[in-house]
């Protein structure tokens, strides 16, 4: 059974940072593509950043230059490293595993997903 975990969502001020985890068991984790979706309340869900197998990432342009996403295949975790937050990240954050071998921007793309961490950023 697949299991994707996020942890290390919190409330921040506007300028913080934070560091959101995803452990992920039950696959063979170096062979799939892993991203980050967010959904803000009353919002669709949006691409946030992925990273290939190979190590190859995309970020959306809301957080291009403030974030990182990055990867441990032994660990079995992919990281998304968060800085100079804005209250508009305020959102539930969902990490999610494909081996689809394009598309990684469109949720639908993906196989597997965590349930979501919460990220608040006050003003």
């Amino acid at each position: 059974q697949v299991q994707l975990g996020e942890s290390g969502g919190g409330l921040v001020q506007a300028g913080g940072s934070l560091r959101l985890s995803c452990a992920a068991s039950g696959l063979t984790f170096s062979t799939y593509t892993m991203g980050w979706f967010r959904q803000a309340p009353g919002k669709e869900r949006e691409f946030v950043a992925r990273v290939s197998r190979y190590g190859t990432t995309d970020y959306a342009d809301s957080v291009k230059g403030r974030s990182t996403i990055s990867r441990d295949n032994a660990e079995r975790t992919v990281w998304l490293q968060m800085n100079n937050l804005k209250p508009e990240d305020t959102a539930v954050y969902y990490c999610a595993a494909t081996t689809r071998p394009a598309g990684w921007t469109n949720g639908q793309t993906y196989h597997y997903w965590g349930q979501g961490t919460q990220v608040t950023v006050s003003s």
